[in-house]
């Protein structure tokens, strides 16, 4: 068996390795980028620890989801409850400070 670390003792021709030792990942980086791309995720230990998980750049946006926070706004919009209105509880009035102009 090779230094990469396989869940399946099948050969590493026969299925893609999805765990790698951070310096056989650094070693074959190119390998694991390709893998990433077309077999999915690639984990990276460290000292044997679960570090990183190298994945395919759509697959990252995909799991990103809408940064805009575009979605929040249609949910908060199609609640039956968009017409309350929710003022602030507060037992004393907020200071104003005085400014010269």
């Amino acid at each position: 068996m090779t230094s990469l670390e396989l869940s399946n003792p099948l050969r590493a021709e026969e299925q893609p390795v999805a765990s790698w030792r951070l310096q056989d990942a650094k070693a074959r980086f190119s390998e694991v980028v390709r893998l990433a791309h077309q077999a999915g995720p690639q984990r990276v230990t460290v000292h044997g620890r679960q570090a990183v998980v190298v994945v395919d750049a759509a697959e990252f946006d995909r799991l990103q989801g809408d940064q805009t926070g575009r979605a929040l706004i249609d949910a908060l919009q199609a609640s039956p409850h968009r017409d309350i209105e929710i003022e602030p509880a507060r037992s004393t009035p907020m200071p104003v400070r005085e400014v010269e102009l």
